[in-house]
């Protein structure tokens, strides 16, 4: 491996989930970066497992939390999150040239954290009498990675400032229920993954509004026009205002968010 964007389609190519996570981790951080060559697409662009089945998010019915396979069907649920998020971050790092070096560095990083959370919820779901796979899942996260895969600045608007920023608005009540169930190894977890999102969604503000600033836009517009363009999912209430600012959203644009 000579270049690190060339690296990562290794990882995002491999189809066996913990293979993928595994090999995410492996990438050295101190490869050189092509920041300018436009790489062709490959074909199987992400790597899948054949399990979990991909079903509409409303087909989506999960056992009860009063029951053990309630509990590990919701862990399953965010493991199958965070190994999407291995996918989203790999995939930027090769898809878009003609960014700093930092930028191709900050998603690396990102990955590699994304691909510690799916080990750390799988290893735990193994205690759980579950695994990866056992659950039925959605594809909306990488629906909006192919929504997004010829623009750059929306790919950075509507995954981590958007779909990731939705993980921390949720992270408390999902925990609390995972804890409330008495899965408070879980609930540990969830604070590990919490602390690391809100670095990630900070890069994409950070990138953001790098793009913006390069391209003249006025960030709160931008993202409005692009959210509609897209078919972003609507946000609501409630929202995790201190994560959100402490992953780098200004006052304006909290106001946004929560105006009527």
């Amino acid at each position: 491996m000579s270049d690190l964007r060339l690296a990562t389609l290794g990882p995002l190519l491999t189809a066996d989930a913990p293979a993928k996570a595994a090999a995410t981790l492996a990438l050295p951080t101190d490869l050189p970066v092509d920041t300018d060559t436009v790489i062709p697409a490959p074909h199987g662009i992400p790597g899948r497992p054949a399990r979990p089945q991909l079903v509409e998010h409303i087909r989506l019915k999960p056992p009860s939390m009063r029951t053990p396979a309630g509990i590990a069907a919701l862990v399953h649920s965010i493991a199958h999150i965070e190994l999407n998020a291995i996918d989203l971050a790999l995939d930027i790092c090769w898809r878009f040239p003609g960014m700093p070096e930092a930028f191709y560095r900050d998603w690396l990083r990102i990955a590699q954290e994304e691909a510690t959370h799916f080990t750390l919820l799988r290893d735990h779901l193994l205690t759980l009498g579950s695994d990866y796979g056992d659950f039925d899942a959605h594809n909306a996260l990488w629906d909006m990675a192919e929504r997004t895969k010829h623009d750059l600045l929306a790919r950075i608007a509507l995954v981590p400032r958007t779909l990731e920023a939705r993980g921390l608005d949720a992270s408390p009540a999902v925990r609390a229920k995972l804890v409330g169930a008495g899965d408070h190894a879980a609930g540990a977890i969830l604070d590990i993954i919490l602390r690391d999102e809100i670095g990630h969604v900070a890069a994409g503000n950070r990138w953001y509004r790098f793009l913006c600033e390069q391209r003249e836009l006025d960030p709160i517009a931008t993202y409005a026009e692009l959210a509609t363009r897209h078919q972003a999912p609507r946000l609501r209430a409630p929202f995790n205002l201190e994560a959100r600012r402490a992953a780098g959203f200004d006052d304006a644009e909290l106001a946004a968010l929560t105006a009527p």
